[in-house]
């Protein structure tokens, strides 16, 4: 690793921020790109990330892990019930955590990093729930937030794709990155067995409401299911679409 992470605590909550290479050398402002669950989304791609910041295919990012106090209630925009019977129900506290990074982190992220501050050099990303509220993000702040990295989004949370099919969304220089693996959800007796068809009706939405082939992509992983590994394998392509080298830098 050429670049440099720190680990940080704010409000409680651990925080993982990765400085790239030139950052120490250049006075430069940098994207930021906030991520849930933590580092692993760039931790385990940190390698592959910097081969396409050194070759110039992407733009040197810095990345904010975000460790969450409960996942299934911080990510998910409404209270649901669980999906097992002895499960605990989804909390829907996703309009407050997105607040927090919005109204608390982020500005002090920017006081603390040389980070840009436009909407279209910062963006969110996550895999599975953290696809989720990243999505959810750009319905509540598109005035924060540009650029969206939805690695296996929950599109099938209870009456969410009903949000997708009314609720409007801010097209004007948004890019959204959607990936998701084609046998995700297949053999799930619950909602999930939906996670497929329901991420290419919200693309087909998307798509309908303005958003072409340079704002929104889509792709389908043949074979694959909903493990973390494939996030993890599909991030540094999901970041140089959504923040390609020679655009802005």
């Amino acid at each position: 690793m050429r670049g440099k992470i720190i680990v940080e605590s704010f409000d409680g909550r651990e925080i993982t921020v990765y400085l790239p290479p030139s950052y120490f050398t250049s006075g430069a402002a940098y994207p930021a790109v906030y991520v849930q669950d933590g580092s692993y989304l760039f931790d385990s791609s940190i390698e592959e990330l910097e081969r396409r910041f050194e070759s110039g295919g992407l733009r040197e990012l810095i990345f904010v892990g975000i460790t969450p106090f409960e996942r299934n209630d911080e990510y998910t925009p409404w209270v649901a019930l669980s999906l097992a019977d002895k499960s605990r129900n989804f909390g829907g506290k996703g309009a407050e955590y997105l607040a927090f990074v919005t109204g608390r982190l982020k500005p002090w992220i920017d006081e603390k990093y040389r980070t840009s501050c436009l909407p279209e050099e910062t963006g969110i990303t996550g895999g599975s729930f953290g696809g989720l509220v990243s999505l959810y993000a750009a319905y509540l702040h598109p005035d924060v937030f540009g650029r969206f990295g939805l690695l296996s989004a929950s599109f099938w949370y209870p009456d969410f794709m009903e949000y997708v099919r009314t609720k409007p969304m801010e097209e004007a220089g948004c890019k959204i990155y959607m990936y998701v693996g084609s046998i995700e959800g297949i053999y799930k007796p619950s909602a999930q067995k939906m996670m497929v068809p329901y991420t290419r009706e919200a693309h087909a939405i998307l798509t309908e409401r303005g958003f072409t082939g340079d704002r929104l992509r889509f792709e389908i992983e043949d074979g694959v299911g909903h493990e973390s590994k494939y996030f993890v394998k599909r991030f540094p392509e999901a970041m140089t679409w959504l923040f390609p080298a020679g655009i802005g830098s």
